[in-house]
């Protein structure tokens, strides 16, 4: 075994192969520093890539394996696990329920490896919701259908940067709704899911910072009407009584800043805007979508398919190296006895 055989192997999911995922793919794959951290392997189809790569103008050897224990790792080397689903002439920028069909296929069979333990995290290039429903699979996204694929009731967004990790509460729901919707249980899971999402990640005792949800986090009651007290002051109670270093309520407007200087491993914001607004001012040149809850660590990048630009060569893979990179900082460690195993 080499040095490299300690990298955690990340499934890269191609996406709707008839946006830029490929694009993105190839160079992002093959970029030095993703193999400097991770054993990139594409789930996906080998021709479809071969013709990103020349679109991009990359000189890449794009090699069809049958699963991740035949990945080999060089400077031009690209291993996809080939589904063989898209035809030669895809047209590029075009819905297409077989696209569709294909970036369904492609998280099937990612969602098939994390859990036998024969990849240590999942990184997505986009897919196109309306593709994935003309082919019948009626997922809001890719984070619900992971979610059904590896029998989780309840996953958590966490939003990553160099500076500072976020995990929410609530995400995509009006600020009413969300205050009505946070009590004592859904902010305990919330915080044990990026607690445990750290600890697997090698940080065994993560600090984490949880912020109220009135300015100031209630000043004792003079702001709002007791809702720290009631909807997050019970779960810390709990959370810390098992072993997890959670601390709060914390007024929101000084939080991150903390989180920004150290102090904290991890922030839990209580809804939307709380979390993503200053994510967006520290790193959102750098952020990444990541998926916590599930068996394996799952990141995204923060673009679309971009229709308007696919087979173009405009693509830029920059977001797909980070969110390899932030992939391979979260995923589970590889377990030497499994590798050897399924050698």
């Amino acid at each position: 075994m080499n040095s490299a055989s300690a990298l955690p192997v990340v499934a890269v999911t191609m996406g709707d192969g008839a946006g830029i995922g490929p694009e993105v793919i190839v160079p992002a794959v093959l970029h030095p520093d993703t193999l400097a951290v991770c054993r990139p392997v594409v789930i996906g189809d080998a021709r479809r890539l071969r013709q990103a790569a020349q679109i991009v103008g990359v000189d890449a050897d794009v090699v069809a394996i049958s699963g991740p224990q035949e990945a080999e790792f060089g400077e031009r080397r690209v291993n996809v696990v080939d589904l063989g689903l898209l035809p030669e002439d895809l047209p590029w920028g075009e819905l297409s329920a077989v696209a569709g069909e294909g970036a369904y296929q492609y998280i099937r069979l990612a969602a098939e490896l994390a859990l036998s333990g024969a990849v240590h995290a999942i990184c997505t290039a986009p897919l196109n919701k309306e593709a994935l429903h003309a082919a019948g699979h009626l997922f809001p996204g890719h984070t619900e259908l992971l979610a059904h694929l590896t029998g989780v009731e309840e996953v958590s967004m966490m939003l990553s940067t160099p500076k500072v990790k976020v995990i929410h509460v609530t995400t995509h729901i009006g600020l009413i709704d969300a205050i009505a919707r946070i009590e004592p249980g859904l902010v305990e899971r919330t915080v044990r899911r990026g607690h445990d999402a750290l600890v697997r990640a090698g940080n065994k005792a993560p600090v984490i910072g949880v912020c109220g949800i009135n300015p100031h986090a209630g000043e004792n009651g003079l702001f709002g009407y007791g809702e720290e007290e009631e909807k997050i002051v019970p779960a810390l109670e709990v959370l810390r009584e098992q072993g997890v270093d959670a601390r709060g309520p914390l007024p929101a407007d000084t939080a991150f800043f903390l989180a920004g200087r150290g102090d904290y491993d991890l922030i839990v914001a209580m809804y939307h805007d709380q979390g993503h607004g200053p994510v967006k001012v520290l790193g959102i040149e750098a952020g990444v979508n990541l998926t916590v809850g599930l068996p394996v660590i799952r990141t995204s990048v923060d673009h679309g398919t971009a229709f308007d630009i696919a087979g173009t060569g405009k693509a830029d893979a920059r977001s797909m190296v980070e969110a390899l990179r932030q992939a391979a900082e979260l995923a589970s460690a590889p377990d030497p006895a499994q590798e050897t195993a399924a050698r």
